[in-house]
């Protein structure tokens, strides 16, 4: 297979500095390089075709060469336009992995980018926020026949398999990836609260401490988001449509109020809910000047850009990744990263230690399906807990961590009533 002619890639004179990257987080990944050892040994996708949509950055680019290892033919596609990165894409081309991918495409060409991923008829999936899975569920249905299933990444792409389950639509089974402790404890909580701030610091180079900070959403990723901020210095407020989740907040420390009464007060917000309009019109109307908006929820629906745009007199790029918008009364609000998750599209993403749990869950819940595909039926599925806790072990060897067992006496006065 002549990857080179194949890919559509910015530059693959950009390949020595990928290499460079992608052989930094591989140093820091031992979880997932153990996995690489049994696929290496095992061949699990031997003879099948992989196809990839995840942020294209050098921790993405090792699960692919480790996917690789396992034997498959892999192509792989960005999930987010401004989350690729070209050095990255050229080196895995030189790997002899096919990549559809450029960094900042217009959208056209970003769905061409998917569409052709999905025209090397994978056997196998592993998607970020569903853009393959609508995609083959939708306009290019003819693709679908081969496609033994896949994994999801993320918490949006799993509401878009879950809606398609409840109408009896859905043509595969799926492994919702997200939804396991070795993802969302991590992963969402500690991985997405240090590459937010990262992301926002690197961009702005202001100061966080004294500030106050909005965060919209008090799930597994506005829990990271909140407890970073505060011990970064600022004062948190967090906005919830669940009573649950707000008792959490409130019980954990922050202000918790609506939206419309937090846009005054906020000088950073970041929206992480999943969901659109977050932050519109209204919330603009009464934000203080040099307000800052980011979002880290998976696309850039959740600040309104709509209603930003017609409210302002003008608009400029004053920084790389920082869009100014002047309001009709002269204030002055600030947009990171196009409104789009600004962890990736003004950063490097999540730690690769972090990664190296959720990308360990990645690709052995892609060699369950590929075992298991005829068995589960089209159904969106759980990791299987003993492959949870299995990652969870190989993380904890690496550390040279022990932990105790339960002797024979413990298991049975727990698994009986009698005592």
């Amino acid at each position: 297979m002549n990857t080179v002619s194949e890919s559509i890639v910015k530059d693959m004179s950009l390949a020595h500095n990928g290499h460079l990257k992608i052989d930094w987080v591989k140093e820091h990944m031992p979880v997932l390089n153990r996995i690489r050892e049994r696929f290496e040994k095992e061949q699990p996708f031997a003879g099948l075709k992989v196809a990839i949509s995840l942020h294209l950055e050098a921790k993405t680019a090792y699960l692919a060469k480790v996917v690789q290892a396992g034997g498959a033919e892999v192509t792989i596609t960005g999930s987010n336009p401004l989350s690729t990165q070209d050095d990255i894409c050229a080196a895995l081309v030189e790997d002899g992995i096919r990549v559809f991918a450029k960094y900042n495409p217009d959208p056209a060409e970003y769905k061409e980018h998917l569409i052709k991923t999905l025209e090397t008829r994978p056997d196998l999936i592993i998607d970020d926020g569903g853009d393959l899975i609508t995609i083959l569920h939708s306009e290019r249905r003819d693709l679908l026949s081969q496609v033994r299933g896949g994994a999801e990444e993320t918490t949006t792409g799993i509401l878009r398999l879950k809606a398609l389950e409840k109408e009896g639509k859905l043509e595969f089974p799926m492994v919702a990836v997200n939804d396991a402790f070795c993802k969302y404890l991590f992963d969402n909580r500690y991985g997405t609260g240090q590459s937010v701030w990262d992301g926002i610091n690197r961009t702005t180079n202001l100061v966080v401490a004294g500030k106050t900070v909005v965060v919209a959403g008090y799930g597994w990723c506005g829990k990271g988001v909140a407890m970073r901020a505060k011990g970064l210095g600022a004062k948190v407020i967090v906005t919830e449509i669940d009573p649950i989740k707000a008792v959490e907040a409130y019980m954990d420390g922050f202000e918790v109020m609506p939206m419309l009464e937090a846009a005054k007060h906020g000088d950073y917000f970041v929206t992480v809910t999943g969901n659109r309009d977050i932050i519109s019109k209204e919330h603009f109307a009464v934000m203080k000047d040099g307000a800052i908006l980011s979002n880290a929820g998976h696309f850039d629906v959740e600040v309104n850009k709509v209603d930003l745009t017609a409210m302002s007199t003008s608009s400029r790029i004053v920084r790389k990744d920082i869009e100014e918008f002047v309001l009709a009364d002269g204030r002055k609000v600030y947009l990171l990263a196009e409104g789009r998750l600004v962890n990736l599209a003004a950063g490097d993403g999540h730690p690769a230690e972090i990664m190296d749990m959720t990308f360990a869950l990645q690709a052995v819940s892609l060699a369950y399906v590929n075992e298991q595909y005829k068995n589960i039926g089209k159904q969106v599925l759980n990791v299987p807990f003993e492959l949870d806790q299995m990652v969870a072990q190989y993380k904890l060897e690496a550390l040279n961590i022990g932990i105790d067992k339960l002797t024979d006496e413990q298991k049975s006065y727990l698994e009986s009533w009698v005592e």
